[in-house]
């Protein structure tokens, strides 16, 4: 069984004007969105076997609280510039060449790439959640899926089935 977990990076500052895109830190929201979610993964799993995480300051410290809260040697982890505001198919591409010994994959990036590319895998799941993480992906929202069983290049639209949509207003983060 192949499980992908897809996380958009918390909610990032603005208060900055002299910092480029790709190097806006997390507001304090965001902050406290992280850290409830990595709280939530550690607990409720699944254990990721490979991090892909855009080269981002913001996705960076979205990830960072995780580690933290992972037991054990942290997992693989690739921080790679072609996951800064990649597309849903760039994202794809990226998932389908995963190593097929790779049972559990956590991907974080930004939308609108993330949010489309779990829209369009999620062909089955509970229909609440299909139709929340449709109408929305929220920062630092994230996607369970159970990818079909095999390659990771057999990853395709429709092919996943949606466990769990969590935002961070459904753990009670302000």
């Amino acid at each position: 069984m192949k499980t992908l977990l897809l996380l958009r990076h918390a909610k990032s500052a603005w208060s900055d004007p002299r910092l480029e895109d790709h190097d806006r830190p997390l507001n304090g929201r965001g902050e406290r969105s992280a850290k409830a979610m990595a709280d939530h993964i550690a607990r409720q799993g699944p254990r990721p076997d490979l991090i892909l995480c855009s080269t981002a300051m913001r996705t960076r410290q979205t990830l960072a609280p995780l580690l933290k809260r992972l037991e054990g040697p942290a997992p693989p982890i690739s921080l790679e510039n072609g996951l800064y505001l990649a597309s849903e198919d760039a994202l794809l591409g990226r998932l389908q060449a995963v190593a097929d010994n790779v049972p559990t994959v956590l991907l974080i990036g930004h939308n609108d790439g993330i949010g489309q590319l779990a829209a369009d895998l999620a062909g089955d799941g509970p229909s609440d959640a299909l139709a929340a993480l449709r109408a929305k992906y929220p920062t630092g929202a994230l996607a369970v899926l159970r990818a079909p069983d095999g390659s990771w290049r057999e990853l395709k639209p429709g092919s996943a089935k949606l466990l769990e949509f969590v935002r961070p207003r459904d753990l009670a983060v302000t």
